[in-house]
């Protein structure tokens, strides 16, 4: 996994969710970011990096499709 690639796919989907023009965009762009930080979260855990914690707490509250 290229982390910082992650990091910047979660970085702009949650600027794409804040610039969205409808509600459906806003929500599936926090669900593609919620996705990737739990990505993020998981592969940090794997390193047993502290980190890890603060992107499980990013996915709270994110609506998820289902």
């Amino acid at each position: 996994m290229d982390i910082n690639l992650e990091y910047a796919a979660h970085q702009h989907a949650v600027m794409r969710a804040n610039s969205a023009t409808s509600e459906s965009e806003r929500i599936e762009q926090l669900a593609r970011a919620s996705s990737i930080a739990a990505r993020i979260g998981a592969f940090q855990h794997e390193l047993g990096a502290a980190a890890a914690c603060a992107w499980s707490v990013a996915r709270v509250g994110v609506p998820v499709r289902a």
